[in-house]
């Protein structure tokens, strides 16, 4: 099928076009130059007056993995207050802190995204976060396999191994995983809350293996840009929520030495310790050292007040904060040797002054950071908030005196402590189209998606424009997922199957010995059921993989 999509003003960062009216044409699934021949045009959609973007990237958002099912568990309640009815074309779900899969994929497109990452697949759980991503519609999925607390690493990190035996350690877990990145979380503390030990600075030891975060972080890093993986090590930093761990922040970009590093949810680390209530923002410093270090890239992980639950693989920090459940009832867990689990409900409330100021902490972070190449938008959801509050972060950010409108309703000790109502920026049409869109996917390494031109899979988006950016985020006009119509008027019309990213960086064979071995004698799963295979993803016939190119690859 041939389709043109007329005269629409189209942002387009990923080739500098920046609200131009331009015609944009699609044959199989992909964008393709305008014929130079005459050519039957199948079906044309009129776009004057409409704004035209690539299909939104949610590049950091928990949508696989167990503790999405645990969180489920844990909140029938929610589940019960948003039923979601079958349709002629969709499942049944329900919502809305942690949607069921299936309306997760619905309420993505109706959004106008067309691919998620999970930011944390256990190795060892990779198949369960597999299947259940399998069963998320409509959207493309990847995963960044989480290491840094396994018990392997740090064994070879105790030993001394070197630097090319990690590399093959840290690509054959991907392998192993399929995953297109690398997260660690709390590097090496949910290992020491094993042993007891209930916090971990950036230079402290884990008290079994003798090793500090320090070391962890710049293994793993130096690892994941050795063998070619184009997004940098995903790192969810010490002392996550802990008042004064602004510090920790600073001390952790300066010390990952140059290397390429992605801070994760960088509000819950961006706080200071003055004031009465010894909880302030640390923003200011943390963006300028962003401004200042280009090696580093962030996403936000904006909290949004409302009812949500928190599901982190940070068990240290989980248990920490269990006492503020909200409803009162929580889950930490081990996982094997590989790494821990926390999910702890969570309400956050405008009139609480932490709360309030953790939002306007999330907000600086997004208008004093220059760069929107190197910042992305995300709840951490749904640590921060669910992902369906999206548009009214938008709109937080494209129009201050909203902004400042809710700014005067929170908690007014909370205030006082912002520079919010001080700030001036406002978020452009194309600033946004590159945090959610081409920025996303150059930070992940997608090679055709995130931008319009020819070659591109057309995953295309098509608001009205309106001056309010919520409504108009909300409810896209149309939405096209590899060039099939799958949105109108913010409703499913249809549905397909997304791709599953991946990479697939060399590694020497013979690691798997060490690695039988150890499995062997420490692990209830065998090796050879570790590793998953591409027909696990492939075989039911609606999955697919993309293998993307390294660094270094010659196209």
């Amino acid at each position: 099928m041939f389709i043109k999509l007329t005269g629409g003003t189209v942002y387009d960062p990923a080739s500098g076009v920046d609200g131009q009216q331009q015609d944009i044409y699609i044959q199989d699934g992909r964008i393709v130059k305008k014929p130079t021949e005459d050519v039957k045009v199948d079906k044309e959609y009129d776009l004057k007056g409409k704004v035209v973007m690539s299909g939104a990237i949610d590049m950091h958002t928990h949508i696989g993995g167990g503790k999405g099912n645990i969180a489920r568990t844990l909140l029938p309640e929610d589940h019960r207050n948003d039923p979601v009815h079958r349709s002629d074309i969709t499942r049944s779900g329900c919502g809305h802190a942690m949607p069921s899969s299936f309306v997760t994929g619905y309420r993505y497109a109706e959004m106008g995204y067309t691919a998620g990452f999970e930011p944390a697949v256990l190795p060892i759980n990779a198949r369960q976060a597999h299947m259940e991503m399998a069963d998320i519609p409509i959207l493309d999925k990847g995963g960044y396999v989480m290491m840094g607390s396994d018990d392997y690493l740090l064994r070879m990190l105790t030993a001394k191994k070197d630097q090319k035996a990690i590399n093959d350690y840290v690509a054959w877990t991907m392998h192993a995983a399929k995953a297109i990145g690398v997260k660690v979380v709390n590097p090496g503390g949910i290992s020491a809350f094993k042993f007891n030990q209930r916090k971990l600075d950036l230079d402290e030891q884990n008290a079994h293996y003798g090793v500090t975060p320090r070391d962890i972080l710049r293994v793993l890093a130096t690892a994941v840009k050795e063998i070619g993986v184009t997004h940098p090590l995903h790192v969810h930093g010490c002392n996550l929520g802990v008042p004064g761990n602004m510090q920790t922040t600073l001390d952790t970009i300066q010390g990952i030495g140059g290397l390429p590093m992605h801070l994760t949810h960088i509000q819950f680390h961006s706080y200071g310790t003055e004031g009465d209530f010894k909880f302030s923002s640390g923003v200011a410093e943390i963006a300028e050292a962003i401004n200042r270090n280009k090696n580093i890239t962030i996403d936000v992980g904006q909290i949004l007040f409302g009812q949500t639950v928190t599901a982190s693989g940070d068990s240290m920090r989980q248990h920490a904060n269990h006492k503020h459940g909200s409803p009162n009832k929580w889950v930490t867990m081990d996982i094997e040797c590989d790494a821990g689990c926390g999910v702890v409900p969570f309400k956050y409330k405008d009139k609480n002054f932490v709360n309030a100021l953790q939002w306007a902490i999330g907000l600086e972070t997004f208008l004093l950071v220059d760069d929107p190449w190197r910042i992305f938008l995300t709840t951490d959801h749904p640590n921060g908030a669910p992902f369906t509050s999206y548009p009214h972060l938008i709109r937080l950010l494209m129009d201050r005196s909203f902004r400042n409108e809710v700014l005067s309703t929170i908690h007014p000790e909370a205030q006082k402590m912002t520079t919010l109502a001080s700030i001036e920026r406002e978020y452009t049409l194309q600033e946004i189209a590159i945090m959610t869109r081409a920025g996303a996917a150059k930070l992940i390494g997608l090679k055709d998606r995130g931008g319009l031109s020819a070659g591109n899979w057309a995953d295309i988006t098509i608001y009205t424009d309106n001056n309010d950016r919520q409504k108009m985020f909300e409810k896209p006009d149309y939405v096209f997922k590899d060039g099939q119509l799958v949105v109108v008027d913010g409703k499913v019309v249809s549905t397909k199957w997304g791709t599953t990213h991946v990479v697939k960086p060399d590694f020497d064979p013979s690691v798997e010995k060490g690695l039988k071995d150890y499995f062997d004698r420490f692990l209830t799963m065998k090796l050879g059921n570790f590793k998953m295979s591409d027909d696990e993803i492939t075989e039911d016939g609606r999955g697919s993989i993309t293998v993307h190119p390294l660094n270094g690859d010659v196209a």
